[in-house]
């Protein structure tokens, strides 16, 4: 029996995967424009300041800096939604089948940051760990639709669902380990207009606008706690009335006006802002150090590793199963595309680092990786796809 999609799913399936060719085109363009003669104008451009300071409120920084910290808080909010409906309606909804690509998730986040850390523990690079563990929907979802009718709807909910765990750990690995310093004021103001979000859900205020205005002063406390401020953008999704998942509810009104902007402008800009890597001479050969080996082999191999063993390990001790239409060469498949770490590991690459040397080499590491993972992990979904005999 085919796995039922949700109208939502497609929509965001849909949403994703041409955003995924758009953040290619917008990649490409951003390492031509840095590379050539207006290289430099073009990189200026992104480090100036725009904003003000007034009335002890500080809110001017750099256009780079408003779009990684402030629209990006629009990217994570939708995947605060996603994440939502993927628990109440979705693949997530039964623990069962949430299972599979909860495990999956967790295998491919704790192998890649077991390798980098294998290779740089102890050094000024160690701190990186947690590059090699996201997964970029958007890009993996975008390789996977060329596929076509090739693969299963069920392969397409599972990369869905195990990519957007992936990016709730990222999300939990930023708050954790990536705050550099600590508001208890901010951060307790914060949480409280965060519980006051949640009242509002309980006295089932459905008007958008009683969420949105305080979602901003949320954001701006969160920002001033020292705590990455797009984790508002997860709090405000998780404070949303999910209801029945209709059309009319509070959760799908934002997530389906978000999609076309997050895939299309936030996206699109964070990688305008954030690829325009300046490839010098020698550049091949700094992907042997330890910083780049770590994010190269985490991605290109602890993630499709991670992601199989520990998918394979939830079968066999009976926590799920594998859909009739799934088999174990395609769920190494999805691991493989899993490797696509690119925005959420350039997002952690920009937190991790401040040495400009290291964080150009990690982007470098990520796009090579994320590359070469979309093309294997696509002809090899390619040349199996036609078996979809469940084997163990």
């Amino acid at each position: 029996m085919k796995q039922t999609v949700s109208r939502l799913f497609n929509e965001f399936f849909n949403s994703e995967k041409a955003g995924g060719f758009t953040l290619i085109t917008c990649t490409l363009i951003s390492i031509i424009i840095a590379n050539s003669s207006f290289g430099e104008s073009y990189l200026h451009f992104w480090h100036s300041n725009i904003g003000f300071d007034t009335g002890g409120i500080h809110l001017r920084h750099s256009v780079e800096y408003w779009i990684n910290d402030g629209l990006m808080a629009f990217f994570f909010l939708l995947v605060g939604l996603e994440i939502e409906r993927e628990l109440y309606s979705g693949e997530l909804s039964s623990l069962r089948n949430a299972a599979l690509p909860f495990v999956a998730a967790a295998g491919g986040m704790a192998i890649p940051a077991l390798i980098h850390f294998f290779f740089n523990q102890g050094t000024d690079s160690q701190v990186g760990f947690g590059i090699p563990m996201a997964t970029d929907i958007a890009f993996a979802l975008g390789i996977l639709s060329l596929l076509g009718n090739k693969v299963p709807v069920s392969l397409k909910v599972f990369l869905t669902a195990f990519a957007i765990i992936d990016d709730l750990g990222a999300i939990m690995i930023i708050a954790l380990f990536y705050t550099k310093t600590f508001s208890l004021l901010y951060f307790g103001i914060s949480i409280s207009i965060f519980g006051l979000l949640l009242v509002f859900n309980r006295l089932r205020f459905y008007s958008l606008w009683w969420y949105l205005i305080p979602g901003v002063v949320m954001w701006y406390c969160m920002l001033q706690s020292g705590v990455h401020a797009t984790i508002s953008g997860v709090l405000l999704a998780f404070a949303l009335p999910f209801g029945n998942g209709d059309e009319k509810t509070p959760s799908y009104r934002l997530q389906h006006f978000l999609h076309k902007p997050v895939a299309f402008i936030i996206v699109p800009l964070f990688a305008l802002a954030n690829t325009g890597i300046v490839f010098t001479q020698g550049w091949f050969s700094q992907m042997s150090t330890k910083n780049s080996l770590g994010i190269l082999l985490g991605l290109l191999a602890g993630k499709p590793v991670g992601v199989f063993l520990f998918a394979w390990a939830a079968v066999k001790l009976k926590l799920s199963s594998l859909s009739a239409e799934l088999n174990w060469k395609l769920i190494l498949g999805a691991g493989m595309l899993g490797g696509i770490g690119f925005t959420m590991s350039v997002f952690i690459t920009l937190l991790a680092f401040k040495d400009p040397f290291l964080i150009v080499n990690s982007k470098i590491a990520v796009l090579l990786a994320s590359v070469i993972s979309g093309v294997a992990g696509f002809f090899y979904l390619k040349s199996v796809s036609g078996n979809k005999t469940k084997t163990d």
